[in-house]
């Protein structure tokens, strides 16, 4: 099993209906809480291999409804990171593993 120990997020930066980045000292990944749940994936398009975010933090369509690349436009599902829409349609977010303690997010360093 992976040890989980590089702290991403606190649970109280990550809001209902947002998205958070993190870029610290290893893979980029982002955060999105969604009906209390949160989903953390690799900040990479499937597609282009480019990063998602539109600005800082920036993830989600206007509707905060669907993930949004910034390259082109595709759309994936918060729950699955499933490509919906776009050039990427099939394929999919990779998700990233981690755990909540301590009222924080760690995932593998």
């Amino acid at each position: 099993m992976t040890e989980l120990n590089r702290k991403v997020f606190t649970l109280g930066e990550l809001e209902e209906g947002r998205s958070k980045s993190s870029y610290d000292d290893g893979e980029a990944v982002f955060a999105v809480k969604k009906g209390g749940q949160v989903f953390i994936y690799r900040n990479q398009c499937p597609h282009l291999g480019s990063p998602l975010d539109w600005l800082e933090d920036q993830f989600l369509d206007s509707d905060g409804e669907l993930i949004q690349c910034a390259s082109h436009g595709a759309l994936f599902t918060i729950d699955g990171g499933r490509c919906v829409a776009g050039p990427c349609l099939g394929q999919a977010l990779s998700p990233v593993e981690f755990v909540e303690r301590d009222e924080a997010i760690f995932i593998a360093a």
